[in-house]
Order: C-alpha cells, then sequence, then structure tokens
C-alpha cells in the first residue's frame, strides 16, 4: 500500500476524511510544489475547492501563472477525490489529460471539483456491468466569482472492477 493511503486511513480515524484530504494535499510536498491550496472539502468529499494564488514561485516570463502551474494545481484531484468515494473493490487510474488556455493567469484562480451521489451510483452501476470504463472529468480555473475561465482541464479517469483489473494484467 502506498504512503499517501497508509497515511490518510491513519488520519480519517482522527480527523475525518474531509480535513485529512484537506490537509493531507496541502502539506504534502508533492501538492505544496503546485502554489494551489486545498481550501474547502464537503464532509462526503463530493465538492472540493482549490485557490492558486499568484505569486513570485508561479508566474512565468511574462508575469502571469505558469501553465505548468495551472495544470499540476488540477492535475490530481479528480482521481483521488474518486479514490475516495469509492470503495476498496476498485482500481482508479488517470489515463489521460488536455489543458486548454482561454486566457492569462493574471489573477488567483479557482477550481471546484465536483461528483453527484447519483455521479458515483452510474460509475458503480456501469463498471458492474462493464467491468472497465472511462470517466472524462472537466475543470475548469476561473477568477473568484467564476465571471471568467482562464483554463480548462479534461481528465479521463480508468475505473474496473479490482479483480477485473487484476486478472486482465496477467494477460
Amino acid at each position: 500500500m502506498a504512503f499517501y493511503q497508509n497515511l490518510s486511513r491513519l488520519g480519517s480515524k482522527y480527523l475525518g476524511l474531509a480535513n485529512t484530504f484537506k490537509w493531507g494535499f496541502n502539506l504534502s510536498p508533492m501538492y505544496r510544489r503546485t502554489t494551489a491550496r486545498i481550501v474547502y472539502v464537503s464532509n462526503d468529499l463530493l465538492h472540493v475547492t482549490i485557490k492558486l494564488p499568484i505569486n513570485y514561485k508561479n508566474r512565468n516570463y511574462v508575469g502571469t501563472i505558469f501553465g505548468g502551474s495551472m495544470f499540476s494545481a488540477v492535475d490530481p484531484i479528480p482521481m483521488v477525490q474518486l479514490i475516495n468515494l469509492l470503495n476498496s473493490n476498485y482500481v482508479v487510474w488517470d489515463k489521460s489529460a488536455e489543458i486548454y488556455f482561454k486566457r492569462p493567469g493574471n489573477q488567483d484562480l479557482y477550481a471546484d471539483f465536483q461528483y453527484t451521489k447519483e455521479e458515483i451510483d452510474a460509475i458503480i452501476a456501469r463498471v458492474k456491468n462493464e467491468k472497465e470504463i472511462l470517466l472524462v472529468k472537466t475543470t475548469q480555473l476561473t477568477n473568484k466569482d467564476k465571471t471568467k475561465v482562464f483554463c480548462e482541464v479534461k481528465k479521463t479517469i480508468y475505473i474496473a472492477e479490482k479483480q477485473f483489473f487484476k486478472e486482465k494484467r496477467k494477460l
């Protein structure tokens, strides 16, 4: 089992899953380097909000937020969020990603990551029928009041029944 998964299990016992998710990301070196911070996690983990402040650590040559910072701030959240929303009978992996820059990131940016209970139920039902599926989640980096989109990231996530995945890997 991976280090962060063990830490998450331990932290969840004492802090709850939402607080462990938030502080685990915010304190982990891999996420801190993105310069983003998780600012909100719902108790049911269906909604996560991040803030990517513009600062000297992420400014590029022309003074706007480096595109790599935009992508890396968004990259891990949908997959890790889904892993925690599903049970341990599932394998969840990032499969691919696309990023679309809409305008220069010249101010603090925000992103919301959302799953609904109905979406989770539909994922479980599809995987039960198909054994493995691909899910596309789209996230937008916006200004605080969500009136301007600066960047859009489409993540393709692979989800499979764990037993099916193990058997498939043997081939």
